[in-house]
Formats: structure tokens, C-alpha cells, sequence
């Protein structure tokens, strides 16, 4: 290996994970420059104080830092995407659309174009190979399952993997605190972030929204169109939800859909969330190319719910139907599905939104107003 190819720009964002990755590959002798991009101002892992921390560890390493001002690019990309989708009844999957558009093609480019490194690096929890037999480079499950990133990583480009490193995919969680306290890192004992950086700045993504979307008052009503209470905006809402609705019943309800045509939120008993198939656009392949004839994978829709055995049916226009072995919940539009074969993952989209729920009634069919 040559001293060039020893070169390793690593994303920092001050927190433990990432703080690590970069430790570690200095002490495996790689040449490491710390690369942070501000997204945006206020509280978070990728904010104002999260620079502060990735500059220190850089101090405390030897090793450059270097900040790339990407507000703008986190505001076209993130914010106006998420504003969009939820002003459209759907409930947007922000971190992916985040590492493929603003941190790792740009952090690539800055890493070629202005510092002459050809590898970058992240704390995530995942692991990349290539596969000679396929002529591919495949994303694989950490063998910490319960921190696997691989989720948010599915719509990466096989160009974007080839310069991917991710050290930290071989480790459980507990390891990566052990070894940030033997390399007496400052960044060691800092606790773990429990949501996206914009629901940490503002508190929670109710509060985000507030920024953007004004009260647009409505009705929730059931699937036969009854009545049941008032709602200050549908963009509040997700399909599966149960808690915060604000009505009463003699049995639980979940948010079933969201009806931007009439401004209602509609709601039912919990088999009514359970859906057999969903439609998947903005596909991916990873770890196959697409394929010609229905696929066997196990697919996830949300990133903590368990994969479940289905069939992918190619469609036109590179779209997928996804037909599950048995219904599932809270099938969501907006967020992704992605599938794996065991640990390897396959691809993945963007969930469709739907008119049709899974009632013999769809919306379009509902009545306008209680009976």
C-alpha cells in the first residue's frame, strides 16, 4: 500500500462514533484529515457544537480539520424536501436523502478536488466490500445489528462506495466507548444522540414545522367518514400513529391516512394499518442490479422495525411492488423500504404515497361527512 492510498479524509460530526473512526484509522498509520460540514445553526451532532468538539479531537489527534459551509445545500436538499412532503401528506425519510446529497458525494468531491484524498471515512455502523464475482461494491449489515446504519445508507452510489471506509461496522457499540476511553478521547463519555439533528435543534419536529407550515385545521374522521375530531394540520400526523390524537374511543386508533384532498386525517381500528404490498420509485440497486423477473428479499420500512420475507416485482419506469409473505403495519409513504439477502443489502426506494387503504372503502369513496 502506498503512502497516497494511506490517506483518509474522515466526516466528524463531535460525536463518539465518528470521533473514534478517525482515532482508530490514525492508529492503524493512516493519514487523517478531519472533515466537518456545517448544515445548519444551533444544538445537534452536526451543529455549532458539534464543530467545536471536531476541532479539539483534531487538535488532540495532530491532524487537520477542515469546516465546509453546507447550509445552503442541507436547505435545498433537507429542509424544502422535508417541508414539501409533509405539506403533501407524507412523512419523509430525511437521512438518507441527507448522506447521498449532502454529506458523502460532497464530502467525496472535497475530499478529490481540494485536498487530493481519494478515501473518506464516517462513524456509521456499517461495512462495505467489493464483490469480484458481480463486479460490485456491496453494503453490509454492522455486526452490531442493533446500531446497523445500513437503512440510511441504501441509496449510495456504487461510484460513492468505491471511496467509502466505515471502521467502526466490525465493532459492537460498547467497543467503540471502550476504545474512545483507551485513546482518552474527549468525546468518550458524550451521550449518544436519540433523534435527527433537526428534531434535537428544535426540540421536536412538531416545533420544526411550525417554522414552515402554518395551522391548516381539519377534520379526523373514521373510514365511513364520520366525525371524530379536529386536527391543526395533517403534516402533524403519520400513517400507524396511535398516540397524540386527541380523540377518544372505546377501542385504539391509528392514524390510517392522511387525505390532503379534503384536509382530514382518517383513522381506524389497528388492521386496518396492515397493508400486503406497497409501490417503491427512486430505486437504488447496491448489492444486484436491477432485476428483469420478481426477487426474493427481506425488506424494512422503517429503520427500527424487523425485515419481513416479500417478493420484488419490478414494475415500469424502474419502480417496485413490494408483495409481503403476510400484511404489515404502519407501511408509511415517504419513508424507504429497503431490502436485503441476509446481511447484504440489495437496494431500496421511496415508499409511494397511496389513495387505496386497507379497507373495502378508499378515499376517494368515503363519504365527506358523518351520516
Amino acid at each position: 500500500m502506498t503512502h497516497s492510498s494511506k490517506k483518509v479524509v474522515v466526516g466528524l460530526s463531535g460525536g463518539v462514533d465518528s470521533s473514534t473512526a478517525a482515532a482508530l484509522l490514525h492508529h492503524e498509520g493512516y493519514d487523517v484529515v478531519g472533515l466537518t460540514l456545517w448544515l445548519m445553526k444551533g444544538k445537534g451532532q452536526c451543529c455549532s457544537e458539534g464543530m467545536v468538539d471536531a476541532a479539539e479531537l483534531c487538535e488532540q489527534l495532530g491532524v487537520p480539520h477542515h469546516v465546509v459551509d453546507s447550509r445552503e445545500v442541507f436547505e435545498n436538499n433537507i429542509i424544502n424536501y422535508l417541508v414539501s412532503g409533509y405539506s403533501a401528506g407524507v412523512t419523509p425519510l430525511p437521512c438518507s436523502q441527507c448522506n447521498r446529497a449532502v454529506k458523502f458525494g460532497p464530502m467525496i468531491d472535497y475530499a478529490r478536488e481540494e485536498l487530493g484524498v481519494d478515501k473518506i471515512a464516517t462513524g456509521h455502523y456499517a461495512q462495505v466490500d467489493f464483490d469480484e464475482e458481480t463486479g460490485r461494491y456491496r453494503l453490509l449489515r454492522a455486526i452490531d445489528r442493533q446500531k446497523d446504519q445500513t437503512y440510511f445508507l441504501y441509496d449510495l452510489s456504487q461510484e460513492v462506495l468505491a471511496h467509502c471506509v466505515f471502521p467502526l461496522g466490525k465493532y459492537p457499540k460498547s467497543e467503540t466507548r471502550r476504545i474512545a476511553a483507551e485513546f482518552n478521547l474527549l468525546t468518550a463519555e458524550k451521550p449518544e444522540s436519540q433523534d435527527l439533528c433537526l428534531v434535537e435543534s428544535h426540540g421536536s419536529m412538531k416545533t420544526f414545522l411550525e417554522k414552515y407550515l402554518a395551522p391548516k385545521p381539519g377534520d379526523i374522521v373514521d373510514l365511513d367518514g364520520k366525525v371524530l375530531g379536529q386536527h391543526e394540520g395533517i403534516h402533524n400526523y403519520t400513517i400507524g400513529q396511535r398516540k397524540g390524537l386527541g380523540i377518544a374511543a372505546a377501542h385504539p386508533l391509528y392514524v390510517v391516512a392522511l387525505d390532503t384532498g379534503r384536509n382530514q386525517v382518517v383513522v381506524g381500528d389497528r388492521a386496518s394499518v396492515h397493508h400486503p404490498d406497497c409501490t417503491v420509485n427512486r430505486v437504488n440497486w447496491v448489492g444486484m442490479a436491477a432485476p428483469s423477473a420478481p426477487v426474493r428479499a427481506q425488506v424494512q420500512v422503517r429503520y427500527r422495525t424487523r425485515p419481513a420475507e416479500a417478493t420484488l416485482v419490478p414494475l415500469e419506469e424502474g419502480r417496485i411492488q413490494v408483495k409481503f409473505d403476510e400484511p404489515l403495519f404502519g407501511i408509511t409513504p415517504g419513508q424507504a423500504a429497503v431490502w436485503y439477502d441476509g446481511d447484504v443489502l440489495l437496494g431500496g426506494g421511496i415508499i409511494e404515497s397511496s389513495d387505496v387503504v386497507n379497507s373495502p372503502v378508499t378515499l376517494s369513496e368515503r363519504p365527506s361527512q358523518s351520516s
